[in-house]
């Protein structure tokens, strides 16, 4: 059995070890093979380690931090004062070789630019990307990026996204050729602004891209593409936003609404149809795909959302476990190398 050993930025988020520890644990109870660093306050983690089994502790290491990146902080001033923080430590167990990858559900644009300093980028890689695998309506599964880390793209920066985008979807969705597509404001060629157009034109001359055009945001989820690509800010904002309809729609399903004065089979009817449609739609939840990858980096970084819970900080887990059973970081290189134009 090959041991994984994940750092843990145990401190990161909304709620800290309350979350991160409990998904440790489960995390630890699932998998025989993995190994955990908590990051963080030993006086705040080791509390709630009071009851763990011995098994699961033997696999377990509190590394102590002194302090925790404010999740409202600037990314430039949490950086100079990064030294000490769990964040920081959690991304220097990577660079030291004692981790395999970084969990974290801290700040982002601090965690993006420390992985940036002490990880470093590939070669043929401008910045790093957030990516994240979304379930569509057709039981499959699309890779999305860039989620957050980078606001403002050029042409190339998003062609950079779209080739990583497809590693992915072959290495961990298992697609052959997959399907790249540009998210925009239009299908037409003539839609949208001059860095998507430029990008186009880069993805159309590679031939080893499946690229397929534009599409627009309300096909995220409908299984056309496998790939979709777009700026930090336009992914941001279209995942939230998803996520939001998505979670009110799933807690709809949930509420009772039945009334006294309904009928047994009126009850009976909604009931059925709840059930059903919670069968159809609960593989959407939010909660199941929590877990963005920070592509383009030599090492592995997941960045968890803030408010993740404890089920939602496991599948973060999962995804870092997966990224490293698959090479990721190393099959990115490999078509970066194959793909790219080379530089005197």
């Amino acid at each position: 059995m090959i041991r994984l050993t994940l750092a843990l930025d145990a401190m990161g988020g909304d709620f800290g070890p309350a979350v991160t520890v409990p998904a440790a644990l489960q995390a630890l109870a699932s998998y025989q093979q993995l190994e955990l660093l908590l990051v963080g306050s030993p006086a705040a983690i080791t509390p709630l380690l009071a009851k763990t089994d011995s098994v699961l502790l033997e696999r377990l290491q509190i590394i102590p931090a002194e302090s925790v990146i404010a999740s409202d902080a600037r990314p430039s001033q949490a950086i100079r004062a990064s030294r000490g923080t769990s964040m920081r430590i959690a991304l220097e167990l990577i660079k030291e070789g004692r981790a395999q990858a970084c969990v974290s559900a801290g700040n982002t644009g601090a965690l993006m630019g420390l992985a940036k300093l002490l990880i470093k980028p590939l070669d043929g890689i401008t910045r790093p990307a957030l990516m994240t695998v979304l379930p569509h309506q057709q039981r499959g599964k699309t890779v999305v990026l860039d989620l957050g880390a980078n606001i403002e793209c050029d042409g190339e920066m998003l062609a950079q996204f779209a080739i990583m985008g497809a590693v992915m979807a072959e290495e961990i969705l298992g697609v052959v050729n997959p399907r790249v597509a540009l998210l925009n404001i239009g299908e037409e060629e003539t839609k949208g602004l001059d860095n998507i157009h430029q990008a186009a034109s880069i993805l159309q001359s590679i031939p080893s891209i499946n690229y397929i055009g534009y599409l627009e945001a309300n096909e995220l989820l409908t299984g056309k593409t496998d790939v979709m690509v777009c700026d930090g800010f336009v992914g941001n904002v279209t995942l939230k936003t998803m996520e939001g309809v998505i979670r009110i729609f799933l807690s709809l399903l949930k509420s009772s609404g039945n009334g006294d004065r309904q009928s047994w089979l009126m009850k009976w009817v909604k009931r059925w149809m709840r059930a059903r449609l919670t069968r159809q739609f609960g593989h959407l939840n939010p909660d199941q795909y929590n877990g963005a990858c920070l592509l383009g980096l030599r090492g592995i970084v997941i960045k968890s959302h803030g408010a993740a819970n404890q089920r939602a900080f496991a599948v973060a887990i999962e995804q870092a476990m997966q990224a490293v059973e698959r090479q990721v970081p190393e099959r990115i290189a490999a078509r970066l190398n194959a793909v790219l134009p080379k530089s005197d």
